[in-house]
This record gives C-alpha cells, sequence and structure tokens, in this order.
C-alpha cells in the first residue's frame, strides 16, 4: 500500500522529492495523504524525536489540512502538506512565519480599504457634483435656445412691421398731400368763384335797375362804341326786365353753391388734416416703440448669443472633468472593487486562518510557553 511504499523509500528520497509526492496525491485525497506522509516523515527520523511530537505534528496537518479544506485557504493546505515533509524543528518557524504574512495581508488590505474607500468616495462625489453641473448646463443651453430663436422671430417681424409702418406713412402722406393742394386748389376756385358771381349779379342788377328807370343803359356805358359802331339799334335799351330775376336767380344759385363746396371742402380738409396728424403721430410713435423694441432685442440676443458661447465652453470643461471623474473610477475598480468575496468575508476568514495556526502551535507547544496557550 501507499503507507508501505513510503516508509521503503523516505530513506532514498530527499525532502523536496517527498513534498512533490505529496502535492501529487494530495490531489486525490489530500487530508489522509498528509496524515500518511506525517506519519512516514515520522518513521523516517529513526528516533531523532520522541513519539510525542510526531503526534502533535500529525494533528497539527491534520487540523491545517482540515481547516484548509473547509475555509477553502489555499494557505493553509499548503502549509499542511509543507509540515509533513518538513523536520519538527521547523514547523513552528513555519507556522509562524505564515500567521506574520496573514497580519501583515490584513493591514495592507485595511490601509487599501481605507484609501480605496476615500479614493471611490471622492471620484463619486467628483462625478455626482460634475454630471449634475453637466446637466444644469444643459438645461441652461437648452433655455437659452429657445431664447436665441424667440429673440430672432421677434427681430424679423417687428423689423417687417416697421417697414410696413414706413411704408403706410410715406404712401399716406405723399397722397395727403396730395389731397391738400386739390382741396386748397377747390376753396381758391370755389372763393374766386363766388367773388366773380357775386360781381357779375351787381353789375347785372345795376344795369336792371338803371334800364328800369331808363337811366343810361348798360350799353352805353360800354367801352365797345368807342372802336364799334354802337350796338346796332338806337334808343336805349331797357333790357328783357322779365327774365332779369331768373337770370340773377340762377346766378344767387351759382353763388350759393360755390360757397357751399368752399365751406365744404374747407370742413373736409381740416378734418383730413386732423385725421392725417393723429394717423402720423400714432404711426411715428409705433415705429419708434418697435424700433426701441427691436434695438433691445438685438442687444438682448447678442448677450444671448455670447452666454450660449461661455455656456458652451463650461459645459465642454464640465464634461472633461466628468470623464476624468469617471476614468478614475475605472482606474480604482481593478485595485478597489472585488467582485468575488467581500472585505468582510476576507477579514473573517483570515482571523479563522489564523486562528486555526494559533491552535496548531498551541498543539506544537508541549512545554506550555506559547503565553496564548496558558
Amino acid at each position: 500500500n501507499e503507507r508501505a511504499l513510503l516508509q521503503r523509500t523516505s530513506t532514498a528520497r530527499t525532502p523536496a522529492a517527498q513534498e512533490a509526492k505529496a502535492m501529487e496525491i494530495s490531489r486525490h485525497s489530500p487530508l489522509s495523504l498528509l496524515q500518511v506522509v506525517a506519519a512516514g516523515r515520522g518513521r523516517s527520523l529513526r528516533g531523532s524525536a520522541s513519539t510525542s511530537a510526531q503526534a502533535r505534528q500529525e494533528r497539527v496537518v491534520t487540523l491545517l489540512g482540515q481547516e484548509g479544506q473547509r475555509l477553502g485557504s489555499q494557505a493553509l493546505s499548503s502549509l499542511a502538506m509543507r509540515l509533513a515533509a518538513d523536520p519538527f524543528g521547523k514547523v513552528k518557524t513555519l507556522i509562524q512565519q505564515l500567521i506574520e504574512r496573514l497580519l501583515a495581508e490584513a493591514t495592507a488590505e485595511a490601509t487599501k480599504k481605507g484609501f480605496c474607500d476615500t479614493e471611490i468616495s471622492k471620484a463619486e462625489e467628483e462625478r455626482s457634483y460634475r454630471l449634475a453641473d453637466a446637466k444644469k448646463l444643459m438645461v441652461e443651453l437648452e433655455a437659452l435656445g429657445i431664447k436665441k430663436d424667440e429673440l430672432e422671430s421677434e427681430i424679423e417681424v417687428l423689423t417687417g412691421e416697421v417697414a410696413q409702418l414706413r411704408d403706410d406713412l410715406n404712401k399716406t402722406t405723399a397722397q395727403r398731400e396730395e389731397e391738400r393742394e386739390e382741396n386748397l386748389e377747390t376753396i381758391k376756385l370755389a372763393k374766386e368763384g363766388v367773388v366773380a358771381v357775386k360781381q357779375a349779379i351787381a353789375i347785372l342788377k345795376a344795369f336792371y335797375t338803371k334800364a328800369a328807370r331808363r337811366q343810361e343803359s348798360f350799353a352805353q356805358f360800354s367801352p365797345v362804341d368807342e372802336d364799334t359802331q354802337g350796338a346796332g339799334f338806337k334808343g336805349g335799351y331797357a333790357g328783357k326786365q322779365e327774365r332779369s330775376k331768373g337770370i340773377i336767380g340762377m346766378l344767387e344759385v351759382i353763388v350759393s353753391d360755390f360757397d357751399r363746396t368752399d365751406r365744404h371742402t374747407e370742413a373736409a380738409e381740416q378734418k383730413a388734416h386732423e385725421e392725417f396728424v393723429e394717423f402720423d403721430r400714432v404711426s411715428r410713435a409705433d415705429i419708434s416703440g418697435k424700433e426701441t423694441k427691436k434695438a433691445l432685442d438685438e442687444e438682448d440676443l447678442k448677450t444671448t448669443v455670447d452666454t450660449i458661447a461661455t455656456k458652451m465652453d463650461d459645459l465642454t470643461t464640465a464634461q472633461k472633468l466628468l470623464d476624468a471623474a469617471l476614468k478614475r473610477l475605472e482606474e480604482l475598480k481593478p485595485m478597489c472593487i472585488d467582485t468575488g468575496m467581500s472585505y468582510e468575508d476576507r477579514v473573517q476568514k483570515r482571523e479563522e486562518e489564523i486562528a486555526a495556526l494559533k491552535k496548531a502551535l498551541c498543539i506544537l507547544d508541549g512545554e506550555g510557553v506559547e503565553a496564548e496557550c496558558q
């Protein structure tokens, strides 16, 4: 069997060869192998150590092998195999070295965890801040973009309205000037007509009155006689007195028409003038208001465009800082984020490994030297 084979060949094998053989067999039955190797090693010492020392070493190998299997600890299992092949004198040293190594790892990992917790917290805080800053800037840029579009649209509308108002004012002004000239001409003609017809009426009335009184006729006073042969008849001309009233009445109607035309035209001209003055005032006020609003919008648009450019630069900076924070988190992941066993589980496992090793030291402490074993 394997125990007999190991016993016969143990004196011919070096410690390294024995350990290699033990590791090969341990793949199938690590615990029984450790016990076998420990027993074989004990017999190979040929009396160099006492039976109790061999038994304690076997108990240590068994304990570490069992704990290595229970905890899934490669360190304990490897140590158990190594102890089975090493002299008893080195056993305590190897166990103590492993304890020191585990304690050093615990200290290093605690330091590392503190570092990782601090750095990850800082990186996550920086990421959250930069992300919030970037989101805020994007919201502000969206609002500024809407404002810019509204200002451009309003400026375009105001420009069109001002142009239309100016065109309407210019056309109305030209039409009003033409209307005014026509009205003034009509008033002038009407006034002249009134004067002329009134003069004619006065002359006719004087003629018919004198003729009726058989005074010197209208023809006798006429300068026509100076270069003609007279009126073509002899004697005084008394005129057609029966028709004089009709003629004079018709002329008086003409005077009334001229006068009415004069008065109506003057009234229409006055009303048109007042309406034009009001229209001109309202139009110029409207134009002035729209031009002022347009100027303010143009200034606001310029400020908005400048603000958008500044915010875009700020957003670019914020995105770069956000990328840097995300990159920092990615850099910390391999070192600080373990997707396997948690930090708490690793601490507990390490404490149990150290406890098993200390228990092994107590087993080896036959004389009661170790303080922890008292």
